[in-house]
C-alpha cells in the first residue's frame, strides 16, 4: 500500500487504540515510583479512547475530518502529562495533513515528524529519556529510511517506525538514571510504541481488537444524563467484581463508559438515559463515596434562570482539583467555585477544566491543579478557552492550593492576586505518606512492597515498615526555624489515633500552630504541609 485514505487511517487508529487499551496495565506497571497511583498507561488509554470515540461519532471517513476530529478529541480528553503530549503529537499530525484526502507514505511521515516537533514545543522543559525522545528518534529514523528508499510502502515504513521506537525506548534508561536504577523503560514511550505496534498490526492484516466492549455509542451524547460515581467495594464486592463483566453491563445501558479501578475504589463516568440503573449496577458491589448526575439536555438548553445567571458574569472564579469529600468542602469554604474530583488517582481531562471554566462565568479565573501531572491539561484548557482570562497556578500539592486560596483577595486586581497567590505557594513545603506496591530501588534506596514511604515531589525521602515511624521521620526533615504552621491532612485509610499521635508529636517537639484536616483523600494516608 503506497497511499492511505480516511477509512484506512480510521481503522489503523482504532487498532492502535485497542492495543493500548489491552496493555495499559503493562504500561502503568513501568512507573518508577512504586506508589499505587502509577497511571501513565491509563491516562494515555483514556486520552486516545476519547479521540477514537469522537471519530466514530462523526461518522466521517474523510481524511481531513478524521485527522481534525482525532486531534480535537485527544486534546479535550487529555489526562496527565503523557496524555497531553500524546494529544500534541496528533495535533501536529493533523496540522500537516491539512486538506489532503489521501496520504502517501512520505506525507504520513512528514505528519508524524510535525507531531514530534509540536510535542516538544508543548513542554516547557523537555526531558530526554521520555515519550518525547521516543517519538523524535523513531520518526526521524523512519524519515531517513524513507529518504533512502523512495519506493517504500506503508507496511515497510511502519516496520521501521516500530523497530526504531523499540530501540529508542530501550535506550531511555541510559538517558534517565532513575529508570536504569529501577530497571524499567519509560512508561510514556512504551505507551506510544504500543500504539505504533497497533498501527502495524492493522497494516499486516491482523488489526487489534479490544479485550472488552466499550458499549454502544449513540449519535448524540448531548442527551440523557452524565453519571459519575466513586464506589468503595465491600468485602463481598471485591470477591464478586469482574471489570470486564461490569463494563459490559454498563455498556448495555449507556455510552462511553469510563471505568477505573484503584485498589478497592471503582470510578465510573458515562452518559445514559437511565442513571438510576447505572447506580443500581454499582451498588451491588459496595457503597458510594461520591455520586454526581448532570442533565446534558439542560446544559444545551439552560433554563431562563440559568441564562440570567450566566449573563451576570462575576469578577473572579477559582477552580481547584482535589479528591476526598473533606478536601472538597475545605476548598469550597475558601471561595473555590468548582472543585474537580481527581488528583493522584484520577487525573482530570482537559475537557473537565474547559467545562468548569464555562460554568464559573467569571472575568478572571484561577486554576489550582494541585498536582504536577495535571498542570499541562489545565494549561491546555486555558489555551482553548476563548475570550477568558485564565491563570493556571503551578500548585503541586493540596497544601499549596489551600495557601493560594487563603491569599486570594477579591478586592484587588488579577495581577496582584496572582502575585500574592504565587508568593504563598512558594512558602509551602509539602510531603506525603503512602505505601509501596512493589519491590524496587530508587535513588539507591531499596524499597519493598508494603513499605511506607515519605515522598517529596518526585523523590522518596524516607521509608519504614511502620507508618507512624515514616511520618515522624518525614516531619523531622520538614521542620526548621522558619516553620510557623503545619497542616496535617488525614487520608481515607488513616486511623484517627495515628492522626492524634502525629499532632501530639508536633506540639511536643516544635513551636508551631497545627491545623488538622480530615481530607478523606485516597492513596495518601497523610499529606503534610509546612509554612
Amino acid at each position: 500500500m503506497i497511499s492511505m485514505n480516511g477509512a484506512v487511517l480510521k481503522a489503523m487508529l482504532e487498532s492502535g487504540c485497542n492495543n493500548l487499551n489491552n496493555r495499559k496495565k503493562e504500561v502503568d506497571a513501568l512507573n518508577v515510583f512504586p506508589v499505587p497511583d502509577g497511571d501513565t498507561g491509563t491516562n494515555m488509554s483514556l486520552t486516545f479512547t476519547n479521540g477514537i470515540a469522537e471519530i466514530r461519532k462523526s461518522g466521517s471517513e474523510q481524511m481531513p475530518v478524521i485527522a481534525k476530529t482525532l486531534s480535537r478529541g485527544l486534546l479535550m480528553g487529555a489526562r496527565g502529562n503523557s496524555g497531553v503530549i500524546l494529544s500534541q503529537i496528533f495535533r501536529g499530525f493533523y496540522q500537516a495533513v491539512g486538506d489532503q484526502q489521501e496520504l502517501t507514505v512520505k506525507a504520513f511521515s512528514d505528519a508524524m515528524m510535525n507531531g514530534s516537533k509540536l510535542a516538544y514545543k508543548a513542554v516547557m522543559r523537555p526531558v530526554e529519556g521520555t515519550i518525547l525522545t521516543v517519538v523524535r528518534e523513531s520518526t526521524a529514523a523512519a524519515e531517513a529510511y524513507l529518504n533512502e528508499h523512495a519506493e517504500c510502502e506503508f507496511k515497510e515504513y511502519m516496520d521501521i517506525l516500530c523497530k526504531e521506537a523499540r530501540a529508542s525506548l530501550d535506550r531511555t534508561p541510559e538517558l534517565l538514571p532513575i529508570l536504569k536504577e529501577a530497571r524499567v523503560v519509560d512508561s510514556g514511550g512504551s505507551g506510544l510504541m504500543i500504539i505504533f505496534e497497533g498501527f502495524r498490526a492493522f497494516l499486516e492484516g491482523s488489526p487489534i481488537k479490544e479485550g472488552g466492549s466499550a458499549g454502544p455509542r449513540t449519535e448524540d451524547k448531548a442527551f440523557g444524563y452524565r453519571t459519575e460515581f466513586i464506589l468503595k467495594l465491600s468485602d463481598q464486592g471485591r470477591h464478586l467484581f469482574r471489570e470486564e463483566k461490569f463494563r459490559n453491563s454498563l455498556g448495555k445501558i449507556g455510552e462511553n463508559p469510563t471505568v477505573i479501578i484503584d485498589q478497592d475504589l471503582v470510578k465510573v463516568r458515562m452518559n445514559t438515559m437511565m442513571p438510576g440503573e447505572v447506580l443500581n449496577q454499582g451498588q451491588r458491589y459496595g457503597e458510594f463515596r461520591r455520586v454526581q448526575i448532570d442533565n446534558l439536555e439542560e446544559e444545551l438548553h439552560p433554563s431562563i434562570l440559568e441564562e440570567k445567571r450566566e449573563a451576570e458574569e462575576k469578577e473572579y472564579g477559582i477552580i481547584a482539583v482535589a479528591a476526598g469529600d473533606g478536601l472538597k468542602k475545605l476548598f469550597e469554604d475558601y471561595r473555590t467555585d468548582i472543585v474537580i474530583s481527581g488528583g493522584q488517582t484520577m487525573n482530570p481531562a482537559t475537557e473537565d477544566f474547559v467545562e468548569a471554566i464555562r460554568k464559573v462565568r467569571a472575568k478572571h479565573i484561577f486554576i489550582l491543579p494541585n498536582n504536577s501531572n495535571i498542570t499541562m491539561a489545565a494549561r491546555q484548557a486555558a489555551d482553548v478557552a476563548e475570550g477568558k482570562d485564565v491563570h493556571v497556578l503551578e500548585t503541586r500539592s493540596i497544601p499549596q492550593g489551600l495557601a493560594a486560596c487563603i491569599n486570594f483577595n477579591p478586592d484587588t486586581d488579577a495581577a496582584n492576586n496572582e502575585a500574592a497567590m504565587q508568593e504563598a505557594i512558594s512558602h509551602v513545603k509539602t510531603r506525603q505518606i503512602t505505601y509501596a506496591i512493589k519491590d524496587t530501588s530508587v535513588d539507591g534506596r531499596e524499597i519493598h512492597a508494603g513499605d511506607y514511604m515519605g515522598i517529596f515531589e518526585k523523590e522518596i525521602v524516607c521509608t519504614s515498615q511502620v507508618q507512624l515511624e515514616a511520618a515522624h521521620e518525614l516531619l523531622k526533615q520538614m521542620m526548621d526555624d522558619e516553620a510557623e504552621i503545619v497542616t496535617l491532612i488525614k487520608g481515607a485509610d488513616a486511623a484517627d489515633a495515628d492522626m492524634e499521635d502525629l499532632t501530639s508529636f508536633i506540639e511536643e517537639n516544635y513551636d508551631v500552630d497545627v491545623d488538622v484536616v480530615d481530607g478523606g483523600q485516597p492513596v495518601y494516608s497523610f499529606i503534610i504541609g509546612v509554612e
